[in-house]
This record gives C-alpha cells, sequence and structure tokens, in this order.
C-alpha cells in the first residue's frame, strides 16, 4: 500500500511523514504566511499544508451568528480575516515550491478545488467538517489526485459510505483520526481509534491530526502507527489566532520529525534477545558459584553452591537445581564457578 504526494512516498514501510499546518495562523497577511512557511521549512518540513478560504463560496450569512468554541468573533468574520486572496495564495504556494518543498491545501467550497487544480497541487486534504459532503468530494475525486482525509465528529460506521466512494474511484486515500476541539484535552484524544481504523480500513493508510497542546499525543500515534502526523504550526505562540494554542513551534516540529524517524524503528522485533546483548548477558546474569570451600567427594548443596555474576561459567542460574545432589570430584575453592570438570 503506497503512493506518492509529488515525490514523497506514502506507505506502511515508509518514514511517517509530518505536516506543517500553516492553516489561518497567518491571519489573511501573506508576508505572516511566508514567515511561518519559511520557518517551518528551516525545521525541516517536507510538506506544508493551507486552508483555501473563499468565504461566500463556502458560507452562508447564517454563518455570522455562529460564534466557534475558540473565538468570541463569528466564524464568518474569522474565515473573512484569515483568507488570502488567489494571488496571494499562489504567492505562497511558489514560495513553499521554491524552497523545494510540497504545498497541499484544504478547499472547502467547490470554487476552492477549482483554485487548487489551477495551482496544480499534488494532493487534496479534506478537512472534518467535509467528510460527509459527498458533493464536494465527488467533485474533488475528479481530478484523480491522492486525498488525506480528516475524520473528526464521525463514527466509524458513517464513514463507510465516503471511504467507500473514494476507494471505488481507485484514488489514494489516508484517513486521519481527528478530535475537533481547539485545543483537545488529551484525555479526549481516543487515539486507540487509530487501531481501530486500521484494522476496518485495511486498504486505506490510517494517520492522525493532532489538536492537542505539546506532542505527547503525536508521539503516541506514531507508536500506535500513524504514517502521516498534521498538526498545526506557528512560527512563534506569540501571534494571535484560534488555532495557535493547539499549534507547535519550530523546536516542536523539529523533535516531532525526529520521532517520526526514531519512534517506527523502534517498534518491530519479537519478545527475545538480540545478538547485540551478548556482550551484556556475560556480566549481567549469574552463574553457579561455591559459597564455601567445597571437599572432594562432598555433595552440592544450597548451604555450598550460590548463584553470583558474572553469567559466563559452564553453570547459569537455569542450571542451578539440576546441580544439587552432585558429587564433586576434587576440592573447590571459596567463591569461584562451579566447572563441568568438578562435577563426578
Amino acid at each position: 500500500m503506497k503512493f506518492k504526494i509529488a515525490n514523497r512516498e506514502i506507505g506502511y514501510s515508509e518514514d511517517p511523514l509530518i505536516i506543517a499546518e500553516i492553516g489561518i495562523n497567518h491571519n489573511g497577511n501573506l508576508d505572516q504566511a511566508i514567515a511561518i512557511a519559511d520557518s517551518a521549512i528551516q525545521a525541516g518540513a517536507e510538506v506544508l499544508k493551507h486552508q483555501t478560504h473563499i468565504p461566500d463560496e463556502e458560507m452562508s450569512l447564517e454563518a455570522l451568528k455562529v460564534i466557534p468554541g475558540n473565538s468570541k468573533h463569528s466564524i464568518y468574520k474569522i474565515i473573512k480575516k484569515c483568507s488570502l486572496s488567489e494571488i496571494d495564495e499562489s504567492k505562497l504556494m511558489k514560495y513553499i515550491i521554491s524552497k523545494k518543498k510540497i504545498f497541499i491545501s484544504t478547499p472547502f467550497s467547490k470554487a476552492a478545488v477549482d483554485r487548487l487544480v489551477r495551482f496544480k497541487v499534488p494532493a487534496f486534504k479534506i478537512g472534518s467538517g467535509e467528510w460527509n459532503n459527498l458533493e464536494l468530494i465527488e467533485y474533488i475525486c475528479k481530478f484523480k489526485k491522492p486525498i488525506i482525509m480528516s475524520t473528526g465528529m464521525s463514527r466509524l460506521n458513517e464513514l463507510i459510505k465516503t471511504v467507500n466512494l473514494i476507494n471505488k474511484k481507485k484514488i489514494p486515500l489516508v484517513l486521519m483520526h481527528c478530535t475537533n476541539v481547539y485545543p483537545t484535552p488529551i484525555e479526549k484524544s481516543r487515539l486507540n481509534s487509530i487501531t481501530i481504523m486500521q484494522k476496518h480500513f485495511k486498504n486505506n493508510i490510517i494517520g492522525y491530526s493532532d489538536h492537542t497542546v505539546g506532542l505527547h499525543a503525536s508521539y503516541a500515534a506514531l507508536t500506535l502507527g500513524a504514517k502521516i502526523i498534521e498538526k498545526h504550526y506557528v512560527d512563534t505562540h506569540s501571534r494571535k489566532g484560534p488555532d495557535i494554542s493547539c499549534s507547535m513551534d519550530k523546536n516542536q516540529l523539529i523533535e516531532l520529525i525526529k520521532a517520526s524517524k526514531s519512534i517506527p524503528s523502534s517498534l518491530p522485533g519479537k519478545k527475545e534477545f538480540i545478538n547485540e546483548e551478548h556482550i551484556t548477558m556475560n556480566f549481567a546474569f549469574a552463574s553457579v558459584v561455591s559459597k564455601i570451600l567445597i571437599k572432594k567427594g562432598s555433595l552440592l548443596n544450597k548451604k555450598n553452591i550460590c548463584l553470583k555474576r558474572p553469567g559466563n561459567g559452564d553453570f547459569l542460574s537455569k542450571d542451578f537445581s539440576k546441580l544439587l545432589g552432585k558429587k564433586i570430584k576434587k576440592d573447590i575453592l571459596p567463591n569461584v564457578q562451579i566447572k563441568k570438570g568438578n562435577i563426578q
């Protein structure tokens, strides 16, 4: 199960991909957007994600009265303020591409899809608010580009229709577990959903979109096998905005990228010792040794033998009980290992 976003391989045999989401953290200012992108690029981001908002195409007038939980302003006012024009978004994309990084975005309307098609983006991100918008998803599927879809605010059985729609069109699809609370309390993350989705959607790669504060949830998701981690990104937490609290900064992104390479490599293997442990086993394990001077002809018992390090003797701890009652054919000095040649 493998596909490419631009030149980046995505698959269970590949390193997890960390997506730095610029989102709306730039507050509609192109210079700020480029500064945030540049910071993420310096931290090592491979893929930077934007949100393509055309407010009047995605929201009705009722949006003027809806206040999200992480702001005092209406969702319409927030999005209107934080949208980039097509010209500015194009400049942001070209800047990211000029740095040899990958630009993708989330469209919230068909008009936004059309803009991103004009931009020739290599993949689409579908937000949690659109997983059940089959009209939009059908439209996105027409362009046959890989899809990364967040699945927040959904039940498992509700996702099946959407997933089947995309899978039938043979479009590469990554399903992202997500909790849409900004920020998400760590205890509300429900990361076991990653494992559940892996078992249920065997034809799709599973990832995680992290809205918690800090990196602990992302680390745990990597341990569970998430192959894409998406997290909001900001160059400095001194910026203002509804998503800043759950955004990572440059140092956190550096650490998350390191974790994306080290954590998966720590997982495979069986519960057995490895060859490299032999050098430690030699001194850490115990061998059977004499407690006291043991005279020729004596029988070994718990009063005259015991177990002590190192573990390089002829008889190890597993052999202790087998030696009890054995006759000694020559004197053995105190506090030395019992050798095979000592046993009659």
